[in-house]
């Protein structure tokens, strides 16, 4: 059971543990670097793409991997929006 005065603790130990919505990570290395890492961290890559401005943006099976390749690459992380190719379907 827990008291008011255990309240703060939790909740900071909630917030700590809170995963990204997104799936989606920009990363400013290139590709194989990123599929190495996906690897090593057995987070299951569900698309990959080289971004035309340098670097890669790799969308993960889960939030919750995504959440480990954000980790594992810290400041190597892109923030903000960044320009992607655009798709073209094959006719």
């Amino acid at each position: 059971m827990t008291t008011g005065a255990d309240k703060p603790a939790l909740q900071k130990q909630v917030a700590e543990t809170v995963v990204p919505i997104s799936r989606a990570v920009n990363v400013s290395v290139e590709q194989p670097q990123v599929v190495a890492m996906c690897k090593k961290h057995a987070a299951i890559i569900s698309a990959i793409e080289t971004l035309p401005s340098g670097g890669t943006r790799v969308v993960l099976m889960n939030s919750a991997d995504a959440a480990k390749i954000i980790k594992a690459f810290g400041s190597k992380v892109m923030t903000g929006t960044v320009a992607r190719t655009h798709w073209m379907r094959a006719v």
